[in-house]
């Protein structure tokens, strides 16, 4: 069996996992619920969820303390990494920073295949990191 790939989901990646299971970060989440990929999270992309779930209880319906029992068990399934602090001056909004940090992070513990991400600015990073969005990851490794 070839090792099981290990990647940084972006909120913006669970937040549509979890709103729209079909959708292909949808399928995403359900490879990692199903033991097929290992995330690694860190408490920021864990707290950027607890702020914004709520906002969108009209999509996922999920109650305030089911939201706080998801983030627990995600928080349990997840890798907790302490982010770096990149100097990485083109990215436009500076909640992207600790997410490209969390991938640093990750590559500097040598296990870390990419960083899933939906989000222009750190996709644009692709060239120097590896970051992919969701359809090219599910593209290239999806069928678990």
């Amino acid at each position: 069996m070839g090792h099981t790939l290990r990647v940084v989901l972006d909120t913006n990646v669970l937040l549509s996992g979890i709103a729209f299971p079909g959708s292909v970060p949808g399928k995403i989440m359900s490879a990692w619920r199903m033991g097929s990929i290992e995330v690694i999270l860190s408490d920021f992309i864990i707290e950027e969820l607890r702020r914004v779930l709520p906002r969108l209880s009209h999509r996922h319906g999920l109650t305030s303390a089911e939201i706080g029992d998801l983030l627990d068990i995600l928080s349990i399934q997840a890798e907790i990494l302490v982010p770096h602090t990149p100097d990485e001056q083109s990215l436009r909004d500076t909640n992207d920073l600790p997410v490209l940090g969390t991938l640093l992070a990750a590559i500097q513990a040598g296990s870390v295949d990419c960083l899933i991400t939906g989000d222009k600015d750190l996709l644009g990073l692709g060239e120097r990191y590896p970051i992919v969005s969701p359809a090219d990851f599910w593209t290239r490794h999806g069928g678990f």
